[in-house]
């Protein structure tokens, strides 16, 4: 699928998965800057789950995970040529692990579900994520839920809501690196971990429209490393905010 068929399908469906963009040297690297990875913060290393937050902050390592070719240019194409970085976060998911409910990420605002049903009108993406699978996920491996077509509901799922529109959530099964981005409006969520002995590695990253403000935790007391900045690209510095002057600058 090219750029445009994968954007047709985040405005028609509200996801779409990208095959092959780690391959197995990318996929063992990645994996080992996660299990190197220490909480700060926020993060937490857990019962069955290890969190941690901008970990694109961490070193100039993580940097070639801002824009991956195939993720980026279609990062771009859906929130345009000037959008940036809201979020990076690794996360290991272990045996026992739950899950959740069906949620939205972000929802701008509620509209009328009959005026997103209008095949007329485009519903603008604001944030997208990409969820980059570093494991071949089968339907014990926590696959990501997936109601298609659902960011069209124009709200969130209320609480114990399992389907829209007579449509119940979907496994998206995939092998290991492998990318699923979703728009923010997207209902979907996270599954069990039912194996025995087996762990999920994911790295989400998380881009916005210029104007979603980049929100990195812990906001006040948030620091960009010098080394990061030191290394990245124009379009990486870009990523970062390194914008050009706008009107609200």
């Amino acid at each position: 699928m090219s750029t445009t068929d994968h954007l047709r399908a985040l405005h028609d469906q509200g996801f779409t998965l990208l095959p092959g963009i780690l391959d197995g040297p990318a996929i063992a690297t990645l994996r080992a800057l996660m299990d190197r990875l220490q909480p700060i913060h926020w993060d937490y290393i857990g019962l069955v789950d290890d969190h941690f937050k901008c970990v694109f902050n961490r070193g100039p390592e993580w940097l070639p995970y801002l824009d991956l070719p195939g993720v980026i240019e279609l990062a771009e194409a859906a929130l345009g040529g000037d959008c940036h970085l809201v979020g990076m976060t690794a996360w290991r998911s272990h045996p026992g692990f739950i899950g959740g409910e069906l949620h939205v990420d972000h929802l701008a605002m509620e509209l009328p579900e009959s005026l997103l049903a209008d095949p007329a009108f485009s519903l603008p993406v604001q944030i997208c994520t990409a969820h980059l699978y570093l494991d071949d996920i089968d339907a014990d491996l926590c696959p990501t839920l997936v109601i298609p077509g659902s960011h069209r509901a124009g709200r969130k799922p209320c609480t114990g809501e399992t389907s829209w529109r007579g449509k119940s959530a979907e496994a998206v099964l995939c092998r290991a690196g492998d990318v699923l981005v979703f728009r923010s409006e997207l209902w979907h969520t996270g599954s069990r971990n039912r194996t025995a002995d087996r762990t999920r590695y994911l790295l989400q990253v998380h881009y916005g429209q210029r104007m979603v403000a980049q929100k990195f935790s812990p906001y006040l007391a948030f620091r960009f490393n010098p080394d990061v900045l030191a290394a990245c690209s124009p379009r990486q510095r870009r990523l970062m905010g390194d914008h050009e002057a706008a009107e609200y600058d």
